[in-house]
């Protein structure tokens, strides 16, 4: 699968220099002309990009989370994290989807990628995942607690336009969805088994 990175609409000039090197976020600056010919500093962060797996489970149920991280207020959302240096999207996509459910996948959709927030250069890449198959028990990092949270597509769509439904990058879809007939039958389409 060849995925695209989505094009920042504020890209960081090859002329900007990294200011703060930090444990997510990489700060960048750069001089920017502005209209009347003065000229300002510019910012923006940078972090690595991020994977979002949605596991269809073979019953066609949806596989949520339901997680808690410390300093956040309990969430629901899919399984995914952060794309590691050097790895590619789609193993990344299967290395979350194996730690967070155990389960691996038969099949990766590329449903949604885009970059969120104009002054953070982070692609968010959102993926379904068919023909899965347990293989492990959970693999979590120390500051994570996530039970698995199995739900219908009605309730996934339902779910989706809450206000702790962490993944709100694809929530708007999913509001689409909810008050479209067309739209939710496409949505049902994508994530059916058939």
């Amino acid at each position: 699968m060849n995925i695209e990175k989505p094009k920042s609409r504020q890209p960081i000039p090859e002329h900007a220099k990294c200011v703060h090197k930090g444990v997510v976020f990489d700060v960048y600056q750069w001089e920017q002309e502005q209209f009347d010919g003065s000229v300002k500093t510019f910012e923006k962060l940078k972090r690595s990009d991020t994977v979002v797996v949605f596991p269809v489970l073979p019953d066609g149920r949806i596989l949520l989370t339901k997680q808690e991280q410390p300093g956040m207020e309990p969430f629901i959302g899919a399984t995914g994290g952060r794309v590691d240096p050097g790895e590619d999207t789609l193993d990344a996509a299967k290395r979350e989807l194996k730690e967070e459910s155990g389960y691996e996948a038969g099949e990766f959709t590329l449903w949604d990628a885009r970059q969120p927030a104009t002054k953070i250069e982070w692609s968010v890449y959102t993926f379904i995942a068919k023909g899965l198959k347990k293989v492990a028990d959970l693999n979590l990092d120390a500051g994570e607690k996530i039970a698995l949270y199995p739900v219908t597509f009605d309730e996934f769509i339902e779910l989706g336009t809450k206000e702790n439904f962490a993944e709100k990058e694809i929530t708007h879809m999913l509001i689409e969805a909810k008050y479209d007939p067309e739209k939710k039958e496409e949505l049902r389409k994508l994530f059916s088994l058939q």
